[in-house]
């Protein structure tokens, strides 16, 4: 009786034992298929999140942070692979600030990183230092040990790689991240293309915009200079760029100056003079086409020049400004350089931009040919005035002369007679000026287009209005033009441009008036401002120098204070005799 109460007991005890384990294990699968729900959920989530950014360097550390999200894991980065088959960026999670600062320099695609650029499929380990391609890692870097690896690819060509170390909670990943992580990787290789797609797009109509605006603007006869500096200003906008300049090849030597700069220590660059071998714009006119450098401060194509002028740049573009022709014409050379650390110039950057510099290129030709032109026009207008001054006006002044003088033996009044002599003087007296504004008129000078200084007076008061709030007035009296020879008037444009800085830094004025006088055999400067008036004591370190000028070319400085307010300054001095 009792081994039969153990055997029915036995068996009631298996069957609900096997049911326990099955429940078990029917639990674990729904846990399982719960979690891979979840997961598949949320890489659907990242590949939404990745496709709605058009912002290329966001979308590149989106895929970074869903990518480390998905596997669950310490540390994720993506490096994009650039021509040489190096890494040319690297966007990393994970690493704390002090930690990249400890580091140093960014990896390059070397070691470990490496073997998935030269075997671009998978890769797994669970201790990442027993690779045979691992170098170790630098001081400063956190300890690593699980790795996970997979190529992301656009167009079917390899664009990076996403680098995944230290799974949490498990000493290495398993090949469900490894199939999660490369799903991801094809629609991050969607995100890119559509990310560059979008910028290169946009990159389009800016260029396009800039070349509108520059073609206006040489078409309205803007100055030469002032188109140059709106060229790089739009070429460093466009292009996310910290500096931009503009080298032109020095005339009769084998030597480049960099004639504007405008950006991050710009100073450091302005009307720096340098041997066109050796240095990087150098390298762009030899070789007639962009050149690039990851890192400009230790780029070997610079070898001249003070070193330190590029600290704190990396990546640098230096291109031509060729017109067409056979050979080219290189105008000048258009560099551009991001700050340390920056993206390298790409492909897609650098070709827009070389388009962009041969308008520029012939832009500026054009515009000296029109100046040219402008320059022959006027040489014409002057020989024709001069010829019809010459031909009409003197023979006529002259005829009525001899008429005056013939008619004296007719006067008899004493008083009448001197008045016809003084016609007669006052008539040859006309004759003079007239043939002295006809030299003028007909004289070449060395620089055919140095301008007068008459136009060089109204250019520095304008160059002087944003700083004085309000617009001086200008009189000029005589042969301004003819009569004062160059270098005096270097000197008249260095005292104007003196008086007015004093005006607009201390005088505290509304209004001025400029007088520009030559008669007497001198040229006089005369400014008078309705401001505060100069204080006891105040600082006369400019007007020394105004004096100082005046004193070494034989003439004087007056300053004096009106009654009314204000201050007067005439600064005058001799003219050589003709």
């Amino acid at each position: 009786m009792a081994a039969e109460n153990e055997r029915e007991t036995e068996s009631g005890y298996l069957p609900r034992l096997q049911l326990d384990e099955l429940l078990e294990e029917l639990q674990v699968r729904i846990d399982a298929a719960r979690g891979t729900q979840d997961r598949v959920h949320s890489l659907l989530e990242a590949v939404l999140s990745i496709g709605r950014e058009l912002d290329l360097p966001q979308v590149l550390r989106s895929i970074v942070e869903a990518a480390a999200t998905l596997v669950d894991c310490r540390y994720g980065a993506l490096g994009v692979i650039g021509e040489d088959q190096k890494l040319s960026a690297f966007v990393p999670i994970g690493v704390t600030e002090e930690q990249e600062r400890a580091i140093g320099h960014l990896p390059e695609g070397y070691g470990l990183l490496g073997e998935l650029i030269r075997h671009p499929k998978p890769l797994r380990l669970r201790e990442l230092s027993e690779h045979p391609s691992s170098y170790g890692f630098p001081a400063g870097h956190p300890p690593m040990h699980s790795f996970l690896g997979v190529p992301v690819r656009v167009r079917g060509e390899v664009f990076g790689n996403l680098y995944m170390a230290e799974k949490r909670g498990q000493r290495e990943f398993d090949p469900e991240d490894e199939s999660v992580l490369q799903t991801l990787a094809v629609a991050a290789g969607v995100a890119v293309e559509n990310a560059r797609l979008y910028q290169e797009a946009t990159d389009r109509q800016r260029w396009l915009a800039a070349n509108a605006e520059i073609t206006s603007r040489l078409l309205s006869g803007v100055d030469e200079e002032r188109l140059v500096e709106l060229v790089i200003e739009h070429a460093r906008r466009i292009l996310a760029c910290d500096l931009a300049l503009l080298a032109i090849p020095v005339d009769g030597s084998d030597s480049i100056r960099t004639a504007v700069a405008t950006g991050t220590h710009a100073s450091v660059h302005r009307d720096l003079v340098l041997p066109r071998e050796g240095s990087f714009a150098g390298a762009a006119i030899d070789a007639g086409k962009p050149v690039t450098s990851v890192d400009i401060q230790d780029d070997p194509m610079v070898s001249t020049g003070p070193p330190w002028r590029w600290q704190g740049l990396g990546p640098a573009v230096a291109v031509p400004m060729s017109t067409s022709g056979d050979p080219p014409v290189v105008r000048g050379v258009l560099l551009l350089a991001r700050a340390a650390g920056g993206q390298p110039f790409t492909e897609s950057e650098t070709t827009p931009l070389l388009n962009f510099a041969g308008q520029v290129a012939l832009a500026m030709e054009l515009a000296e040919r029109r100046r040219d032109a402008e320059q022959v026009a006027l040489l014409e207008d002057h020989d024709r005035i001069a010829r019809d001054l010459h031909d009409l006006a003197i023979q006529r002044l002259f005829a009525t002369g001899m008429t005056l003088q013939s008619a004296m033996r007719f006067v008899q009044h004493p008083e009448a007679a001197e008045r016809i002599l003084r016609a007669v003087d006052d008539l040859d007296e006309t004759i003079k000026i007239i043939r002295t504004t006809i030299f003028g008129l007909r004289s070449h000078e060395a620089e055919p287009r140095r301008r007068g200084l008459r136009v060089r007076t109204a250019q520095a008061i304008e160059d002087a209005v944003p700083a004085l709030g309000f617009t001086p007035t200008l009189r000029t009296e005589g042969f301004v033009d003819t009569d004062v020879p160059p270098a005096i008037a270097d000197d008249v444009i260095a005292v104007l441009v003196e008086a007015l800085s004093n005006i607009a830094r201390h005088a505290r004025a509304t209004a001025a008036d400029i007088r520009l006088t030559v008669k007497s055999g001198e040229v006089i400067v005369s400014v008078t401002d309705n401001g505060v008036g100069i204080p006891e004591g105040g600082r006369r370190s400019g007007l020394a120098n105004l004096a100082a000028r005046a004193g070494k070319l034989g003439g004087e400085l007056a300053l004096d204070t009106r009654a009314q307010g204000g201050t007067r300054l005439a600064w005058r001095v001799p003219l050589p005799a003709v």
